[in-house]
């Protein structure tokens, strides 16, 4: 609040975070106090009528926002903490970060649907082949069967998912079914890059230490290890049954959006935290497995260059070769994303266009890491040779029977 003696006199006064110049046209004394016009040079918009309590004083807002609300009140101006919050809560109501609903509404159903019917198909496969293996399991393969378990797992969130998306960002199935949604996204999440991280351990212990720490890929071993995995990921994400995740929004129930999970500043450092210790430590384990083993190849090419054309050495290389490919183009782009825009959010407060080109890059991004679930099942195609085998020889014994129901149909026609 400024005082002012002489009318026609410019002041400085401080609105909000910034610092306005007034133009303090003319002045006269009214029943509430006094009576100014003044003119915002740094804005188009003018204030009238502005009462003050005592003397040849008055307080001005260069906001649109905040002049709304001034401009409705009878009573002397409040202080510049309440115009604040009135501010700040009505940019937040106006900042819709769905802008691309109705785009939305028939993309990520179709996206989702195939992702469904394809993680469906082959990891149901997998557990089938490997149900029906009558040999002992090795380490490797326990892994992956653990994979596939969690990527069926993932598949059963998908139909609600896909409800959600259909019906334009608007959760119809309640407080508990979303936040078991979310449990099974996250839980699905880090529980395949552990499980591809310890694929890529496992490999480099056979190749590069093969008479050395072999008691670690022991299959009891390996089963103890699998089920700390679920117990650690269940005890990280059961949290989530406890909050709500289910958010009002323009009439809407909006679930597991990003305004849901980030309600405080604190949040923030929790999932850099969890970005950090989930992505970036498991994403440098595999890659200084691939080139530790990429190295011993080289140098038993160099030694017995037969030694390196086995097939199993490839194949050992190649397998975890794949899953950094699929580690990094899945699950990198959605980590990066989270991590660049919580460093920015402790820096500043994001713009509304901020948090709307973060919401649009942050569906895509989890698009593409929820595809992960249909790419496991080729990584056990190429890494276990009996399982190659064994869907070579299921498709091979399916092509002549449907060949033979075609052409029955066709011999009774041309009989007739």
């Amino acid at each position: 609040m400024l005082d002012s003696t002489e009318p026609n006199q410019t002041v400085s006064i401080v609105c909000i975070t910034h610092i306005r110049t007034l133009r303090l046209e003319e002045w006269g004394w009214v029943s509430g106090g006094l009576l100014k016009k003044a003119s915002c040079q740094c804005s188009s918009h003018i204030l009238h009528q502005i009462p003050a309590e005592r003397g040849p004083s008055a307080v001005a807002l260069c906001d649109l926002p905040a002049l709304l609300n001034c401009l409705k009140m009878t009573n002397p101006a409040p202080s510049v903490s309440s115009f604040v919050t009135s501010s700040e809560s009505t940019t937040n109501k106006s900042c819709d970060v769905f802008i691309y609903k109705e785009a939305a509404r028939v993309l990520f159903p179709i996206f989702y649907t195939i992702v469904l019917v394809i993680s469906i198909l082959g990891n149901s496969l997998v557990l089938y082949i490997t149900w029906q293996r009558k040999q002992k399991l090795n380490s490797t393969s326990l892994y992956l069967i653990n994979l596939a378990v969690s990527d069926a797992l993932f598949t059963l969130a998908l139909p609600g998912r896909i409800t959600y998306y259909v019906r334009g960002f608007d959760w119809p199935f309640g407080d508990l079914l979303c936040g078991l949604t979310a449990i099974m996204f996250y839980s699905n999440t880090y529980s395949a890059i552990a499980f591809m991280t310890c694929i890529s351990v496992d490999r480099y212990l056979a190749m590069v230490h093969p008479h050395k720490c072999q008691s670690l890929r022991n299959t009891r071993v390996v089963r103890g290890v699998c089920a700390l995995i679920w117990v650690v990921v269940i005890l990280e994400t059961s949290p989530l049954l406890f909050r709500s995740l289910v958010k009002e929004f323009d009439g809407q129930r909006t679930c597991m959006e990003y305004s849901n999970l980030v309600d405080s500043p604190k949040m923030s450092y929790v999932l850099l935290f969890a970005c950090i210790i989930g992505f970036c430590a498991p994403l440098g384990l595999i890659l200084c497995c691939y080139s530790q083993i990429s190295c011993k190849l080289s140098r038993m090419a160099k030694d017995n260059p037969m030694t390196c054309r086995s097939g199993k050495s490839n194949r050992a290389k190649n397998m975890i070769l794949l899953i950094l490919l699929s580690f990094v183009v899945c699950f990198g782009p959605y980590h990066i994303n989270i991590m660049q825009f919580m460093v920015r959010r402790l820096l500043h407060e994001p713009s509304c266009e901020e948090k709307k080109a973060f919401k649009m890059s942050l569906q895509v991004t989890v698009s593409m890491m929820n595809f992960n679930c249909c790419l496991d099942p080729v990584i056990y195609f190429f890494a276990i040779k009996t399982y190659k085998q064994r869907v070579m020889s299921l498709f091979m014994g399916y092509m002549p029977t449907l060949l033979s129901s075609r052409s029955m149909p066709e011999n009774s026609s041309s009989n007739t």
